[in-house]
């Protein structure tokens, strides 16, 4: 799928209309993802205003199954959370066409898989009530996540406004945990809500906690940069060598490794002096271009 939405993308690019080359709104993911904050911020600012700011109970707050004005708020906000789970599937989309294909991890594809079918069943069987604590939160998260990503897509000279990355990640994982203290409180406390949906929410946090947890695990930890960085000094690691065109701008054969480009063309032999310079030293010619 990654290589079919890659491949289609350099044909639209090949028929596009060079005048919007540099246009910000068809280079840079900047723009939906300021779409995306400004709904999270929507739906954060409806939830408190259906509920959560006016009287909901942190401890036990049964579902307004009525037809009163606030009761129908909620519902309609429960909707529209459901509707923007949808449209986060663009961020997978927009992954891909910026050939960031090592973001579309596990814990991605599980998180944005899993929740479209989890908020249908709540929109169903329970449009308000205990578990909208959930999305509560959420779209807060979702507001910084997507201020994240601004920042991220503005360009590499940005990169150091986001030094503060990990601990996005951290105040994710705090989410999960709130949401599990606040889902199971319901198993010692009396309340009129659906008990199975109450279990199932709290499963989720336990199920994503776990999912974050291993990522930041993976990502931040002092023994898994060790770990790292021991492989690439070993020769393990998952870069890729560029081939090297000769003075006939072909690839030359050295049978050291092999390249795949994003067109998926394999050039059998290829140098890798572990520099990042675009040119690699040959006893006989002083420098090679690479392709």
């Amino acid at each position: 799928m990654t290589s079919i939405v890659t491949n289609l993308m350099h044909s639209y690019r090949d028929l596009m209309d060079n005048q919007s080359a540099n246009t910000g709104i068809t280079t840079s993911a900047y723009p939906t993802l300021l779409s995306r904050q400004w709904c999270n911020e929507f739906l954060f600012a409806t939830y408190l205003m259906s509920g959560w700011a006016k009287g909901y109970s942190i401890h036990c707050q049964p579902v307004d199954y009525s037809s009163s004005p606030m009761g129908l708020r909620m519902a309609r906000t429960c909707w529209w959370y459901y509707f923007s789970k949808f449209t986060e599937f663009f961020d997978t989309l927009f992954f891909i066409l910026r050939k960031k294909n090592q973001h579309v991890s596990t814990l991605h594809v599980i998180h944005h898989g899993v929740m479209p079918f989890s908020v249908w069943m709540g929109v169903k069987f329970a449009p308000g009530g205990h578990s909208t604590f959930f999305a509560l939160l959420n779209t807060f998260v979702h507001i910084v996540m997507y201020f994240y990503y601004m920042v991220a897509a503005m360009g590499p000279q940005f990169q150091k406004y986001i030094w503060w990355k990990k601990y996005l990640t951290t105040m994710q994982m705090i989410q999960f945990v709130m949401i599990m203290f606040h889902q199971f409180q319901l198993f010692f406390i009396e309340c009129n809500y659906p008990r199975g949906f109450m279990i199932w929410i709290g499963l989720h946090g336990i199920l994503f906690f776990g999912l974050f947890s291993d990522f930041y695990k993976t990502k931040y930890t002092y023994d898994s940069r060790k770990n790292s960085v021991k492989k690439m000094q070993n020769g393990i690691s998952g870069g890729a060598c560029m081939p090297v065109l000769d003075d006939n701008d072909s690839a030359t054969h050295n049978g050291v490794s092999s390249y795949t480009t994003i067109y998926n063309k394999e050039y059998n032999s290829c140098y890798s002096n572990g520099t990042n310079n675009g040119y690699v030293a040959n006893n006989n010619v002083t420098e090679k271009k690479l392709a």
